[in-house]
């Protein structure tokens, strides 16, 4: 088991603090708690909520999960994209339940990190989903199976009405958990294309394509102060100079042309 990553040793405390310290029911307690109706004079609890529970039970098995998934996805994205993660699933599960109790008056007050805690479990299922995960230490289960078991029976206790349960919200949770790790891991992949682009694009010299332009790139070249550059990068411009000389510029590669620009520039 890997060692707690930063904002899931902060979230665990939090919780725990406000749980201990804030008297379930008390005036402060309700202030913070999502009442669908209320959203739009107090958006802030679809924030504030995620840190209340409605019972002992509730905050340990949210935490619980928290602790064994959290770090290693934290780990992954950063601190910065786990905890926009966290927290954009919490309030999306306040969100879908908001929608689905428009206009009902009497809709109950939602607390819990659950949909947050949910959207940790699927963003982890949809990178790892091939991990077995052992429910009551017993039964070996794998995470995608799991998260699409959770997504089913939110889904089915929410529509039939399962008891005092914000199974939306856990919907919610984990429809946004597994979105923002797909955009995530787009985006990273995009990056990485556009950096190798990068890295393909030749180096613009004057002249390029003529003899002329290659006798110029090579004076350049040659112009390269060698005595103030680290040994490493000394061995490699003597190397490709040698190249060069003898077999001519258009016998350097792209990478290999970019590199002595670089030293020119160095």
């Amino acid at each position: 088991m890997m060692p707690l990553t930063p904002w899931v040793r902060r979230l665990l405390v939090a919780n725990a603090v406000i749980y201990f310290l804030l008297p379930m029911g008390s005036n402060l307690y309700w202030s913070l708690a999502f009442f669908p109706q209320e959203f739009l004079r107090e958006p802030w609890t679809g924030i504030t909520y995620q840190f209340l529970h409605g019972g002992f039970g509730h905050m340990a098995f949210n935490m619980l999960a928290l602790f064994f998934f959290g770090p290693r996805l934290e780990e992954r994205m950063g601190g910065g994209h786990f905890m926009a993660m966290y927290l954009g699933a919490g309030f999306m599960g306040a969100i879908l339940s908001l929608f689905l109790a428009f206009g009902d008056p009497l809709a109950r007050p939602i607390v819990g990190a659950s949909g947050a805690v949910y959207g940790v479990l699927a963003a982890y299922a949809a990178i790892w989903p091939r991990t077995v995960i052992h429910i009551w230490a017993v039964l070996p289960i794998q995470a995608w199976v799991l998260a699409l078991i959770m997504v089913l029976a939110s889904l089915w206790f929410g529509l039939t009405g399962g008891g005092n349960v914000a199974h939306f919200a856990h919907l919610g949770g984990l429809v946004y958990g597994f979105a923002y790790i797909k955009w995530w891991d787009w985006k990273k992949g995009a990056a990485k294309r556009e950096f190798q682009k990068k890295l393909e694009v030749p180096v613009p010299v004057a002249g390029a394509g003529v003899v002329g332009g290659d006798s110029a790139a090579l004076k350049r070249w040659e112009a390269i102060d060698i005595a103030g550059l680290h040994e490493l990068n000394r061995q490699e411009v003597e190397t490709l100079l040698t190249k060069a000389r003898e077999d001519g510029v258009r016998a350097l590669s792209v990478p290999e042309r970019q590199f002595l620009e670089r030293m020119v520039q160095a």
